[in-house]
């Protein structure tokens, strides 16, 4: 095309053209969008004054005309507003701030279908509620389509976010500093959290919980969740990145998880379960765990870095089974000393129906591979795997009631107390099955080398 004269002038027009309706929109958005102090004009920002009726007035008339509210930046003190259908209530870049004036609850939904929560700050200033009204300083329940992003939740003495049968997505929040939990999901119906930041919580990160075992499918993935600890105590109850119970089909994906009392990932009966391409790192017990009554756990391409187990997937006497291990990196593991029992130091740990193939262990003070657990092991197949700098390579249970297990063509470096061991709840017990083969007729040892 040719420029002149002529069709530059023309295109200047055009463009005049245009940003005379782009004023003239900007001229007609506020009665479109409608700001806090059109609607309610006694609220504007104040640190010292409560303004929860004002507000509550405010997003009560913007939903009912289906309109989104936009809140200026500040502070607002405000308690138990509740949260309906239609509700869009818009901040400014998290500039503001609705800080708990105390009281029964701070922010309630239910059946609040089509919620929109974006650009504010919520503080709930380590402020009691009660358990009656919700166990989350937000607290939603049968709220379907819901969509919360760029939002920060902290200071909570329960769980910062908690949702009970809701869908939608939650994205780019910053929770910390809750006293329990981050953010909890139960019974979810179709959600995907995705992009978030939980951090400094007392119990857990995110929780994917159902009240009874079934289909589930939330997504989690590409959060970076730290600094989670286990005030409650227990046994791996709490102290979780990221915990899934009862809930099937959940895919845990392209999470950075660090510093964890427990796991970064555990799977508690959680069927079909899907944990992949994870970054894993300083963790006080299992990294990653499949657990219980489950039925189906992929864990794939993980990273695991410092703890004091890789990969547990266990309890084939609660009915756990059926896995497929692959192609994680998994280094520097540790044994718990100070504990009476459970030291750990083991890479990997399976027990039935499952196939262990592809995997790099570097530096597990107790063995790479842990097969079976007395009686219990089933059908397991360890494959191409790299070990190197173990106690002990591979230990597989030697018990007569077991069942069949295929070792084969696994590189073992370094292993200082054998490369292949069976054992005895954990006691080794015979020669280095890698250059005496078993006589057993379950354990076939085939292909492997050990220097």
């Amino acid at each position: 095309m040719t420029f002149d004269r002529r069709t530059l002038l023309a295109a200047g027009l055009g463009l005049g053209a245009t940003a005379t309706g782009v004023q003239a929109a900007d001229s007609v958005l506020p009665k479109v969008i409608p700001n806090a102090s059109d609607i309610a004009p006694a609220l504007a920002p104040d640190e010292q004054r409560d303004q929860t009726a004002a507000l509550q007035a405010a997003i009560d008339t913007a939903a009912e005309k289906d309109l989104p509210l936009v809140l200026p930046p500040g502070k607002f003190v405000v308690g138990d507003l509740r949260l309906r259908s239609g509700t869009r209530l818009l901040g400014m870049a998290r500039t503001t701030a609705l800080s708990f004036a105390g009281g029964d609850a701070f922010l309630t939904g239910d059946k609040a279908d089509g919620l929109v929560l974006t650009g504010l700050t919520f503080d709930g200033a380590y402020k009691t509620f009660s358990p009656e009204r919700g166990d989350g300083l937000i607290t939603l329940t049968r709220s379907h389509a819901i969509r919360l992003s760029d939002l920060e939740i902290s200071n909570s003495v329960g769980i910062a976010l908690s949702l009970t049968g809701c869908g939608g997505r939650i994205e780019t929040i910053f929770i910390s500093k809750s006293i329990d939990t981050g953010l909890k999901s139960l019974d979810a119906e179709g959600l995907t959290i995705a992009g978030n930041t939980v951090s400094d919580c007392g119990n857990n990160g995110i929780l994917v919980w159902r009240s009874a075992p079934g289909e589930d499918g939330t997504i989690v993935s590409e959060n970076r969740i730290s600094q989670i600890r286990n005030a409650a105590g227990g046994t791996g109850e709490y102290g979780n990145g990221i915990n899934v119970f009862r809930g099937g089909s959940v895919l845990v994906t392209g999470n950075r998880i660090t510093d964890c009392t427990y796991s970064a990932v555990r799977g508690n009966a959680a069927s079909n379960i899907q944990i992949i391409s994870n970054s894993c790192g300083r963790l006080g017990e299992v990294a990653i765990y499949a657990e219980f009554g489950f039925e189906g756990a992929l864990i794939a391409n993980n990273l695991i870095d410092t703890a004091a187990a890789g990969i547990s997937v266990t309890n084939f006497n609660e009915g756990g089974r059926l896995a497929v291990v692959q192609g994680n990196l998994i280094r520097n593991l540790f044994r718990r000393e100070a504990e009476p029992e459970d030291k750990r130091g083991e890479g990997i740990g399976i027990e039935a129906d499952a196939v262990v193939s592809g995997n790099t262990i570097e530096n597990a003070p107790t063995v790479g591979i842990q097969i079976g657990w007395g009686k219990f092991m089933r059908d397991v197949a360890a494959t191409g795997n790299v070990i190197r700098s173990a106690r002990v390579g591979i230990s597989v249970t030697g018990d007569p009631d077991a069942g069949k297990c295929l070792i084969a063509n696994n590189l073992i470096s370094g292993a200082t107390d054998g490369a292949i061991r069976a054992m005895n709840l954990g006691e080794l017990t015979g020669p280095d099955l890698a250059r005496e083969p078993a006589s057993s007729k379950s354990i076939h040892v085939t292909g492997n080398l050990s220097t």
